[in-house]
């Protein structure tokens, strides 16, 4: 059957797997579906056209087809070149009619020509996944054309003056659910050039507490395994950053048998890594011990040149920060006699000029969405719970807020967090109204 709606995905045959993948991922994802049967009754999202720039995967399946039945005319591309899942990508356009721009694997110009598709449909409002969307509008707004991609510039270079400003007037909201998008939506804050309200997805409790810390610290491990093999148990594994993400992987190499060492540029982390019990050290002592580096930060080259070098033969380097960019991969490629693309899937090596030899995984992007299939749906189930009711909310909201930088209502963490409690079988206490009456007075001491 052809494809009712447009959009650019590897293989339309592939969308049978992909809707057993989604109608696996929704068995495990029970907030959302509670969230998807009211939107389809209530319709909270209608005339709202939708740009997404999110992982393509299962996960992110369900919560397209809940931002569909809440009336939003949705158009979903990828937010990175390697974590999209083909069969599913094509299940979306074929199953659900949903526009969806996503190909695994595809280069650097497919990926900003998708991120054009996305701006083309005129958003009011968007959700991103490391703020490319809402970057691209903004550069395209402030006619900074110059600082945008060759695919994204020559097609902002067709818009008017009032076409490119009128890209974010339109925007009601944008969703950020990264910690890497939200560093980056924050310095434009800083900067005066955020010309849109955000809401800071990553930062609500039921999701940066779970979706970072449980999801991210099991699926990274999950990627090294897939690309490598490797056991973890004796290996002196280290982690460099030691946020929830960083938490998270330590927490979980820990519990395989490694050896964890941590690094940090922030005082009171180094210090809570020290007393969670793992070794503290600083990254160019721990360059000349380590087995396995993963970074975790949401910065840039955190693993240098100076640092390959100190690096024991077949030591492995990947990445579970939102960006390739925490690995400075050019200098790598400078200090190599070799490389050799390819040793094994996900897998690439380069031998130094003493013959060492060391391992990138996944290209040094997000190793947990290249090498496997990313967070486990019950966790992604409160995230993206919390991503469809902020949309929800901030609609709701429309013309009161300002450009700037919000959090999720404490009262969407309260509803997810008891709903999935629910969903899981399991009672917590309330407080009685003498309890209430003490918290909220300050007249009873000791």
């Amino acid at each position: 059957m052809a494809a009712a709606v447009s959009g650019d995905v590897k293989d339309l045959a592939l969308a049978a797997l992909g809707l057993e993948r989604i109608n696996w991922a929704e068995r495990d994802m029970p907030v959302l579906r509670a969230i998807r049967e009211r939107f389809d009754a209530e319709k909270p999202l209608a005339g709202m056209k939708m740009s997404a720039c999110l992982h393509v995967t299962a996960e992110t399946a369900n919560l397209a087809r809940t931002l569909v039945a809440g009336g939003a005319d949705l158009v979903l591309v990828a937010s990175n070149p390697l974590s999209t899942q083909d069969d599913v990508a094509a299940s979306l356009v074929q199953d659900f009619n949903i526009p969806v721009y996503a190909i695994k694997g595809e280069d650097e110009s497919s990926y900003y020509r998708h991120i054009a598709a996305a701006l083309k449909h005129s958003p009011n409002v968007t959700m991103d996944d490391g703020a490319d969307l809402v970057s691209a509008m903004i550069f395209i707004a402030l006619n900074r054309l110059d600082d945008l991609h060759p695919e994204l510039k020559a097609w902002a270079k067709t818009l008017s003056a009032a076409e490119r400003t009128g890209l974010v007037e339109n925007v009601v909201a944008s969703m950020e659910e990264t910690t890497t998008g939200v560093i980056r939506l924050r310095a434009m804050e800083k900067d005066g050039v955020l010309k849109l309200p955000v809401i800071a997805v990553n930062d609500a409790e039921t999701k940066h507490f779970f979706d970072n810390r449980y999801g991210t610290g099991q699926s990274t491990l999950d990627g090294v395994i897939r690309a490598t093999d490797m056991l973890l148990a004796g290996r002196r594994v280290v982690v460099c950053g030691y946020g929830w993400c960083g938490k998270g992987v330590a927490s979980r190499a820990k519990g395989l048998g490694a050896h964890v060492i941590v690094t940090e540029v922030n005082p009171v982390r180094g210090l809570e890594a020290a007393m969670d019990g793992f070794e503290v050290m600083d990254i160019s002592k721990a360059a000349t011990t380590g087995d396995l580096f993963i970074t975790v930060t949401g910065n840039i080259h955190v693993i240098r040149e100076e640092h390959f070098a100190l690096m024991k033969d077949g030591a492995m380097i990947c990445n579970s920060g939102h960006f390739n960019v925490e690995l400075a991969l050019d200098s790598l490629e400078k200090i190599a006699t070799t490389t050799n693309k390819k040793v094994r899937e996900f897998v690439d090596e380069y031998v130094l000029s003493d013959g060492r030899k060391l391992y990138v995984l996944g290209e040094g992007r997000l190793i947990n969405l290249a090498a496997a299939h990313g967070h486990p749906a019950s966790v992604m189930d409160m995230s993206f719970a919390t991503q469809a009711l902020a949309t929800e909310w901030s609609i709701k909201q429309k013309g009161e807020l300002k450009n700037a930088v919000y959090n999720v209502p404490k009262a969407v963490d309260q509803w997810v967090a008891a709903l999935k409690l629910q969903t899981m079988g399991i009672a917590i206490d309330t407080l009685t109204e003498e309890q209430r009456k003490y918290l909220n007075s300050w007249e009873i001491g000791t």
